[in-house]
């Protein structure tokens, strides 16, 4: 098992509580991001840096997460390529990705692109609050309990 961070766009609050859960279960974590990251030492905690192309955290996540971790992003179609591998995806407000879900999430953002492309103003995410930061980390504790390895 291992956590993976898609961290070019991940809120700090995010990393933090990964990084707490990393060293108090011993589970490894890596962040995967195309500028150099500033990370806490620890056995535990890796970062991969890929080069500035389009998608190219998500080509290397989709490559090298297996079955039994859980991917850590916001980017809707990179959690959707992961549901479709069977690999668990959780977005940073404490949404978890599933073949029950993701299709539907992948229909309302290509309207809101579309939207967009036509010059509707559709806004852009909600601000980052403390109850988002909260959902995350209960919605990370139960996934971890339920596929911890003992």
């Amino acid at each position: 098992m291992r956590i993976w961070i898609d961290a070019d766009a991940c809120p700090g609050p995010v990393k933090d509580i990964v990084l707490r859960a990393s060293r108090r279960l011993g589970v490894p974590v890596t962040l995967v991001a195309n500028r150099p990251l500033q990370l806490p030492r620890s056995p535990l905690i890796t970062a991969v840096q890929v080069s500035a192309g389009f998608d190219e955290a998500d080509h290397l996540l989709v490559q090298r997460a297996e079955s039994s971790d859980l991917v850590i992003t916001a980017d809707i179609p990179l959690a959707a390529r992961l549901v479709a591998r069977g690999i668990a995806a959780l977005n940073p407000r404490g949404e978890l990705y599933s073949e029950a879900n993701i299709q539907e999430r992948l229909a309302l953002r290509d309207l809101k692109e579309e939207l967009r492309a036509a010059g509707a103003v559709t806004g852009g995410p909600a601000p980052y609050h403390p109850r988002d930061q909260q959902a995350f980390a209960n919605a990370l504790d139960r996934w971890l309990a339920r596929n911890r390895v003992k």
